[in-house]
């Protein structure tokens, strides 16, 4: 940030918060899945610029170390089972926090309206009157699919693609739509399906979905750790066992064209620096 726009936000913050007439503002900004490089430019601003950044767990190291200097960071990480803040506390946080007039980022990873509960977040700005906006993140199932080169619609193979979560109550299984996401030709995102994935797959070929239907599943994408394979429908709860970070599953026609093997651009900078001449 210039002199001049940290002069301009920290007159402003002094206005707002020696009058008490009006709030400060919050950001709902996505992350991505992890790749600092993945980041958009107005989100990578936004941080630089932030009062106070809450955090989930998700959000890569990368991605924090771009936080300003001076801002408060507050970590509400979730994991399955175990919410270290529930939403509605998350929720009174990033409104009171803003009404002390400060610019508040809530860092999510991926994007904030797709399984972030950023519309929560929303709602909850909106109904004490404060002023919020969102900064969309690319989310995992379109960095899987980018990673191993496995289009989410592709013609001849997949007209459309369903996102949804595998994530379900302790003991229970998603309540989906099973018999609309078994039809062929169209591919189906999983997010949060690993611990699921043995019900998901025994609930769509239930429902007709062929068992050589090829699933890609990309566990921790973008990141250092990242890692890829390739199954079927009916071996797919063997596969995953032995995973246990983040993952994507994408079931459909598509899958087939991915390239498991295919190296990271981290590792090939000579291919990289061909490409930019």
């Amino acid at each position: 940030m210039s002199s001049g726009r940290r002069q301009e936000r920290d007159a402003r913050l002094v206005l707002l918060r020696g009058g008490g007439a009006r709030p400060g503002c919050i950001w709902l900004v996505g992350a991505g899945p992890g790749d600092p490089e993945l980041l958009t430019l107005k989100a990578a601003r936004i941080l630089a610029s932030a009062d106070v950044v809450v955090h989930d767990r998700l959000v890569g190291e990368g991605i924090l170390d771009l936080i300003g200097a001076k801002a408060r960071r507050l970590y509400v990480g979730k994991r399955k089972s175990a919410h270290s803040v529930p939403q509605d506390e998350v929720n009174r946080l990033l409104v009171a926090l803003a009404m002390e007039g400060l610019t508040v980022v809530r860092l999510k990873g991926g994007d904030p309206f797709l399984f972030g509960r950023g519309g929560e977040e929303m709602l909850a700005a909106r109904a004490a009157g404060i002023p919020c906006e969102v900064v969309p993140g690319i989310s995992a199932a379109l960095a899987a699919s980018a990673a191993i080169g496995a289009p989410l619609t592709h013609r001849g193979l997949a007209q459309g693609v369903t996102l949804v979560t595998g994530h379900a109550a302790v003991g229970g299984e998603p309540d989906l739509d099973w018999p609309a996401l078994a039809r062929p030709n169209q591919t189906v995102a999983v997010y949060m399906g690993l611990s699921t994935a043995g019900r998901i797959a025994a609930r769509l070929l239930a429902a007709g979905r062929d068992g050589g239907t090829p699933v890609a599943v990309v566990e921790n994408v973008s990141r250092d750790d990242e890692t890829r394979l390739v199954t079927t429908l009916a071996e797919l709860e063997a596969a995953v066992l032995g995973l246990s970070g983040p993952a994507i599953l994408i079931i459909g026609e598509t899958a087939a064209l991915a390239d498991v093997g295919a190296p990271r651009t981290a590792d090939v900078p000579e291919r990289v620096t061909e490409a930019a001449r």
